[in-house]
């Protein structure tokens, strides 16, 4: 199913709300994006980021490349003390 951003932010399509960042590898490194991703976002609060509140914004991070995916998980490690609550 495809649903809309209005039935996404219901909550009751059991969807996350998402973003694709595209960017330029020369001009920014995906480590680089990252740093940039938990400096400003708490995964530490269930289901919510700032005052949105639900299941929707739940946190993620989705890769498209194994490499990706490799960095996220270092990246995982990297902030986690930061985190430790």
């Amino acid at each position: 199913d495809n649903p809309t951003y209005e039935e996404v932010c219901s909550g009751n399509t059991g969807h996350a709300e998402v973003v694709q960042v595209i960017y330029d590898p020369d001009q920014v490194s995906y480590d680089a994006l990252l740093d940039v991703f938990w400096g400003k976002h708490d995964p530490t609060t269930l289901n919510r980021q700032g005052g949105d509140v639900g299941t929707q914004y739940r946190s993620g991070i989705y890769t498209h490349t194994p490499e990706q995916a490799e960095i996220a998980a270092k990246s995982i490690e990297k902030w986690a003390a930061k985190f430790d609550k």
